[in-house]
């Protein structure tokens, strides 16, 4: 594995099978070196290994932390996509929230950092988001959007989705102040 690279990334959606005995496995992984939503790059990936592909489609969640290994294809006509073909998947992080939405719809505001980061529409409940190592919930009931660390620590409440990277621009300048 010479020319192999490494990559970090999070997993943000269902693992598809690449063909139709599940024998490869597809999926995207988010990479984003400076966790700013604009930096965010996707990259398709490949899984071509049987015993790596199921361990793909059945035991990865969205919201993960990865570390992928492999050869990076990069395309020779126009047409033809970009990817990864993966050889070694190491989990970093397990996905914050694996389980139904009904449990988040039970969970109290406090409770929600603990199984957030898989990303959910929920309706009439609200909307659960991953921002690189941060989890945001869109409350509708109170109008206002709660902010915490994929750790659970709390970042802060916004009145207004759109000022979301401010509070954790905020919050990120003060943990750097406090940590210096």
């Amino acid at each position: 594995m010479d020319d192999a690279i490494a990559l970090d990334g999070f997993l943000d959606e269902e693992t598809v099978p690449g063909d139709l005995h599940g024998t490869t496995a597809r999926f995207r992984l988010t990479l984003s070196p400076t966790d700013e939503r604009t930096d965010e790059t996707i990259l398709p990936c490949t899984v071509a290994d049987p015993m790596l592909a199921h361990a793909v489609l059945y035991d990865l969640q969205p919201g993960a932390q990865l570390r992928v290994t492999g050869y990076l294809r990069l395309p020779r006509t126009p047409d033809e996509p970009m990817g990864l073909h993966v050889d070694a998947i190491e989990v970093l992080a397990a996905a914050p929230f694996a389980g139904p939405a009904e449990d988040v719809l039970d969970a109290s505001p406090a409770e929600l950092h603990v199984m957030t980061g898989h990303v959910a529409t929920l309706a009439e409940h609200g909307l659960i988001e991953r921002y690189g190592p941060y989890v945001v919930y869109h409350d509708p009931e109170i109008a206002a959007t709660s902010v915490w660390t994929a750790t659970g620590a709390w970042v802060g409440k916004a009145e207004y989705p759109a000022t979301v990277g401010g509070l954790i621009d905020q919050f990120e300048r003060g943990s750097a102040a406090d940590e210096s």
